[in-house]
């Protein structure tokens, strides 16, 4: 297996724990398996709270449902930026990236104009040359 890899792999393999961490949280929460699974969360919360016969532990209007929903957003807002920063920075080293492919191509392209100019004198000089002893030979 070679060991040229492409910056992709070599940005993934840097991440720590917490950005690995982060990304997984972003992708979970901004999926709609999350806002499903957190409807019918919501929806038995308050139907057992509001025809719950023994125990309400979270009575109309469901102060401990809000207080959750608090936290969640207080911890969810900064992990989903630290992944967009991370994103943000993996862009960044992937436009680098692509733009130093750009100066190379251009330069391999470069290089071949340049060789196929010089075979193009070769030949036209190889021509000329031959139209001269041509030339030279129907003179005689």
């Amino acid at each position: 297996m070679s060991n040229n890899k492409t910056w992709h792999e070599k940005h993934h393999e840097a991440l720590g724990f917490g950005s690995r961490l982060a990304d997984w949280v972003a992708k979970g929460m901004g999926s709609w398996k999350f806002i499903i699974l957190q409807t019918i969360f919501v929806m038995i919360w308050m139907g057992l709270n509001l025809v719950g016969y023994v125990y309400h532990w979270d009575a109309y209007p469901f102060i401990l449902l809000n207080l959750l929903f608090s936290t969640q957003a207080a911890y969810a807002a900064p992990i989903i930026m630290m992944s967009q920063n991370r994103q943000s920075e993996r862009d960044r080293i992937q436009a680098q990236s692509d733009y130093q492919t750009n100066v190379d191509a251009k330069l391999e392209i470069e290089a071949l104009a340049i060789r196929l100019d010089k075979i193009e004198v070769e030949k036209l000089d190889k021509i000329i040359k031959m139209l001269e002893e041509m030339e030279s030979n129907s003179a005689k």
